[in-house]
């Protein structure tokens, strides 16, 4: 019997348990540790930051939902893992493993910039629940006391279409509510250009996202560092200052402490190098999925930034680990499999929306993919609600990605996976410096 664990009960980690209790029969365990009694639906966070969405909607409570599908759920904080003797330590006790998955999702660098976060700062963040609430109750005083806003990203950031997402429904918000006039926004971007995205931009989406911002008269500042930030006072590296009654600025991401202090575990950012059959190189026991993997920017930019990792990517992966897991441990025969890292995006801005697709998410070389494909419409919109409640209904049933979902992908030139030739020809896709 193997004991397989998943740490991280998010986007990436709960799906993984799903899929690994699918595949796994029943004599192999699966627990799942998580340090947060909750599953939220982290692409609606926005919608919580701007009063638009009960945080209650997008959360469902893991005690009810996990042990009923045959897995052991842990409600604990990982203070060490230890590779070589396989164990994780946790507040009260240790849990050892034959293998693991890293699903932990990142770490909020907010300690880059002075006066970073809602915590010991003086921005907003919608990167996690506690930060979309307090964002909310800032948003309320700034509608009873109207004032400039400064929506964007830190240097280093990597997710890019919260800002974005957050500063045009903030336009729509306030424009319903007759105060538009009253409230100057500046979006500030760590991107070269509005649009990059992380990705050295797709198809139309620079020109896409300038005119989003141009027609609602948001005032754009690309590459653009942030230096510091002081009370209702933003100051800039070329020493310009903005100020704001209210400001939203995505941070940097990290891999959590207990990643970082592992030997020979992670990058010096704490985030997870892996094969591309998503294993780590050096620990044949240990998986990576979803943010806290390990891909560097295609490029070097005037102002550094990082790689986005959206949800489908982060499925993929855990498909990918599950099919290899369930491989080494004779439960299926065949090849390794690989995520393609192709990805699509819904972005919400109130009176319509956009549609990213990117196969795969990463150009090659020569800067080209196979497809890029960025859309808008109100549709999008209606579209992320739907798939909001779909996959929020799927973790609440004990589904990854059912064969519906599967096939219409497939239908559409998208598969999740792809076959690894052979072990011989794996290498670490980004070795350890």
């Amino acid at each position: 019997m193997a004991h397989v664990v998943v740490i991280g009960a998010g986007l990436g980690g709960l799906p993984t348990a799903y899929e690994l209790r699918r595949f796994l029969p029943s004599q192999h365990q699966v627990t799942l540790i998580s340090n947060q009694p909750k599953f939220t639906f982290v692409p609606s966070l926005p919608w919580v930051g701007l009063g638009l969405r009960s945080l209650a909607d997008i959360q469902l409570e893991l005690d009810k939902i996990v042990p009923q599908h045959g897995i052991d759920l842990i409600h604990d904080s990982v203070t060490a893992i230890n590779p070589k003797s396989r164990q994780i330590s946790l507040k009260d006790k240790t849990v050892n493993y034959d293998y693991v998955v890293i699903a932990t999702g990142p770490e909020l660098a907010l300690d880059v910039l002075p006066g970073l976060g809602p915590e010991g700062g003086y921005t907003q963040s919608v990167c996690n629940p506690h930060h979309a609430l307090l964002a909310c109750d800032a948003w309320e005083k700034l509608l009873e006391e109207p004032g400039p806003i400064v929506v964007g990203a830190a240097p280093g950031a990597s997710c890019f279409g919260p800002a974005y997402e957050f500063a045009l429904l903030a336009h729509h918000v306030l424009r319903q509510k007759g105060l538009r006039q009253h409230v100057p926004i500046t979006f500030v971007t760590s991107e070269p250009y509005a649009g990059h995205l992380g990705i050295g931009g797709m198809a139309n989406s620079r020109w896409l996202i300038r005119k989003f911002l141009a027609q609602r008269e948001i005032e754009l500042m690309e590459n653009t560092a942030i230096s510091h930030i002081e009370p209702e006072i933003m100051h800039l590296a070329d020493g310009r200052t903005l100020p704001f009654k209210y400001a939203m600025i995505l941070p940097p991401f990290r891999g959590p402490r207990f990643l970082r202090e592992a030997a020979s575990l992670t990058d010096p950012k704490g985030f997870v190098p892996v094969l591309p059959t998503y294993r780590h190189p050096e620990f044949d026991s240990i998986y990576s999925v979803g943010v806290v993997t390990q891909l560097k920017p295609i490029e070097t930019t005037p102002i550094p930034i990082g790689v986005p990792k959206v949800g489908q990517m982060t499925e993929e992966m855990a498909i990918a680990v599950v099919h290899n897991i369930a491989l080494e441990l004779g439960v299926i025969s065949g090849v390794q499999h690989k995520p393609t890292l192709q990805a699509i995006c819904f972005a919400d801005f109130g009176d319509t929306g956009a549609l990213f697709l990117a196969d795969p998410l990463l150009p090659d070389a020569q800067g080209k993919r196979n497809r890029a494909i960025t859309l808008s419409g109100i549709w999008v919109s209606w579209m992320k609600r739907g798939f909001e409640k779909y996959f929020i209904e799927k973790m609440r049933l004990g589904w990854t990605m059912p064969w519906l979902e599967r096939w219409s992908l497939q239908m559409l030139g998208l598969p999740l996976v792809e076959s690894v030739p052979s072990t011989s020809d794996l290498s670490p896709m980004y070795p350890l410096p």
